[in-house]
């Protein structure tokens, strides 16, 4: 009886994980988000084109990457694996955790101009 709790227990839990997991976004959201930041001031129009080449390009990036990025900037700079920049930093400070899925979600639904090479 034990081993069948600690099963059904265990089974709930990984389920739960694995649907926070992979929770998308809802670009709807996030586009209202971006708009709303005008974020396209920095990174072009069109998020691939940013008016300084040492800006990324947003458009098409990997979700989990704009998420963690989007992370780094709320901790700033001497938090664990924080970035430093006043500007993202003060932006993604506004953004509560649904938000930063929503823009990583808009912005990865984008057609870009990454390459990616296999």
């Amino acid at each position: 009886m034990k081993k069948m709790i600690l099963i059904a227990t265990s089974a709930m839990f990984l389920s739960a994980f694995s649907v926070s997991a992979f929770a998308s976004g809802n670009a709807e959201h996030g586009k209202a988000i971006v708009e709303k930041n005008n974020c396209a001031a920095c990174h072009g129009n069109n998020f691939n084109s940013p008016i300084d080449p040492s800006y990324p390009k947003l458009a098409g990036q990997h979700q989990d990457y704009l998420v963690q990025a989007l992370k780094g900037y709320q901790r700033g700079v001497d938090g664990p694996n924080g970035r430093g920049n006043a500007t993202m930093s003060a932006q993604a400070k506004t953004l509560s955790h649904d938000d930063i899925l929503d823009v990583a979600a808009y912005l990865h639904s984008l057609p870009g101009s990454l390459v990616l090479k296999k």
